[in-house]
Formats: structure tokens, C-alpha cells, sequence
């Protein structure tokens, strides 16, 4: 194992930067992920859950995001055809692959109301 990292966020905060729209979703969010989360029933828990994702992803890293030189977009997180999340490295950040020797990440989401986390694990 190369990492692990887990994030806890409050969906309050999420929603909150989202509907002052000066552009924190498209910052953090990649296209396909903002179609995702705006199909859903609850999806301001999805947008934290994503966010809480992007954040323990770079713990797991051991960079945090200041270190990392990687937009939070370039990480996304996209459900398999069973609903299972995965994330899937694009733009720069996809060169943290061979970089970093990443053979596998595994990403576990949840969320309530009021909070969401995630759990992220590299191998």
C-alpha cells in the first residue's frame, strides 16, 4: 500500500460555495462530475462526497493539494455501470501514475445530510 487518506466535510460548506457562483464548481469539479451530481436527488451531498474524495486522494498521496500541482477537477470521480465510485486521474494529473508507481486507487464514498466522507486507498 502507498497511501490512505480519509476526508469528512460538511455538505453545508459544499453548498454554500457552489451557490455563491463565482466559479468553485467548475474549479473543483470536472464536466462529467457537475452532470452527475446535478441529476441527483441530494446534490450538494454529492458534490461534498466528490470534494471529501478529492481531498483524501491527496492525502493518501502524501502531497496535499498545495504540493501536488493538480487541479481538484483533474481528479474525478466517476461510478462504474453498478454505481461503484472510481477516480480517475485526467489532464496533469494523470502523469501521477507512472510518477508515483500508482497500480490501483480504491475510493469509498458516503454521506447524510449534513456530512460526507470518503476514504481513499493507493496501491
Amino acid at each position: 500500500m502507498k497511501g490512505i487518506g480519509t476526508d469528512i466535510v460538511e455538505v453545508d460548506r459544499i453548498t454554500a460555495k457552489i451557490e455563491k457562483g463565482q466559479g468553485f464548481r467548475e474549479l473543483v469539479f470536472s464536466p462529467l462530475e457537475i452532470a452527475y451530481c446535478e441529476k441527483q436527488a441530494g446534490k450538494y451531498e454529492s458534490y461534498a462526497a466528490r470534494f471529501a474524495a478529492k481531498e483524501a486522494f491527496l492525502k493518501a498521496l502524501g502531497t496535499g493539494w498545495a504540493g501536488s500541482g493538480i487541479g481538484f477537477n483533474e481528479i474525478e470521480i466517476r461510478n462504474d455501470e453498478a454505481g461503484k465510485p472510481e477516480i480517475h486521474l485526467v489532464g496533469k494529473a494523470r502523469s501521477l501514475l507512472s510518477q508515483y508507481r500508482i497500480a490501483s486507487i480504491f475510493v469509498s464514498l458516503s454521506h447524510v445530510k449534513s456530512v460526507a466522507m470518503a476514504t481513499v486507498v493507493i496501491l
